[in-house]
């Protein structure tokens, strides 16, 4: 928790992002790294999204849900990455205030959304496997609507509140920050007053945006389990314990990081930047890959849309 500094020192208008590494040779490597990733992801989430769009046999209440997380996938990536990218290829790692403002609002608002979205999603699993007589009359196409703009609408509101009391402290002297992108907890350190209110508010929309989707998470999937058991053909329980293990694979890498880096003590900055670059950068690639290797119905549509190519016909 910083004390307030003195009141002479000069208000900060740029900050300076140390990165991942002072080394050339080793920004280099990062630079391809991060660039196979970010294209990747963006390879991935398009070929996922535009799969569930042109395939009429994904129009179910799951893949529409799938395709708001891969646009907040590929949102949540282009936040940080091409900016991380252009730093590590130029060595120039200065970022404007106004330009560290939009990327902590962003950041938080598709993160948020992520949060709920997955939230949404297990209980869309729970509802098709535990009660699947009522599944069609209470996923209605109305319903998916308004769940979705609910998602959407809770992940900004997040974001504006956590960014509206990390914005507002005063910001003097000290303006380099110890992460390769401008995340709350590395800028909170150099604020130049007492953050305790601000930690409280982000450790409460945390419990908001983070616990409350968790903890139907986890009672959605007792619920999801218990009914896979009782299951008398032997594929059923596959297919629903491939559909759930994908989910339940994207869940814990999400929402691991999250809860490490916002509800937990402080721990090292070096800590706190792997931490992000795994959640931040690679689930967001991993995301697609995960639904696509571990579902029979994305891969029937990827073999019918490979048919449907000229080129790639034999």
């Amino acid at each position: 928790m910083n004390q307030s500094k003195q009141t002479n020192e000069t208000w900060v208008t740029e900050f300076f992002l140390l990165g991942l590494s002072d080394d050339p040779q080793t920004q280099l490597l990062l630079f391809v790294l991060f660039l196979a990733v970010y294209l990747s992801t963006i390879l991935g989430n398009l070929l996922l999204t535009s799969l569930v769009v042109s395939d009429s046999q994904l129009h179910t209440p799951m893949y529409f849900f799938l395709c708001n997380l891969s646009l907040s996938d590929l949102c949540f990536s282009t936040t940080t990455v091409p900016q991380a990218l252009i730093h590590m290829l130029s060595g120039t790692k200065l970022i404007s205030f106004t330009g560290c403002a939009a990327q902590v609002l962003l950041f938080l608002f598709f993160g948020s959304t992520q949060c709920a979205l997955l939230g949404v999603m297990s209980y869309d699993r729970y509802l098709a496997i535990c009660d699947p007589m009522h599944y069609p009359l209470i996923m209605t196409w109305r319903v998916c609507g308004l769940l979705a703009i609910g998602c959407w609408s809770s992940g900004l509101v997040a974001s504006l509140v956590d960014s509206t009391f990390i914005l507002s402290l005063p910001y003097q002297g000290d303006n380099q920050i110890a992460h390769f992108f401008c995340e709350s907890p590395a800028i909170l350190v150099l604020a130049s007053a007492d953050t305790h209110k601000t930690e409280l508010i982000i450790f409460f929309m945390g419990v908001v945006i983070i616990v409350t989707p968790m903890s139907l998470i986890l009672v959605s999937y007792v619920c999801i389990i218990i009914s896979i058991i009782k299951m008398k053909m032997a594929s059923g329980r596959l297919k629903a314990f491939s559909t759930c293990g994908s989910h339940l694979t994207v869940v814990i890498l999400f929402y691991g990081g999250a809860i490490i880096n916002y509800m937990t003590p402080k721990s090292s900055q070096e800590l706190g930047k792997m931490i992000s670059v795994f959640y931040a950068v690679v689930n967001p690639m991993l995301n697609p890959l995960i639904y696509s290797l571990r579902n029979q119905d994305v891969k029937r549509a990827f073999r019918n849309a490979a048919n449907r190519t000229p080129f790639c016909r034999t």
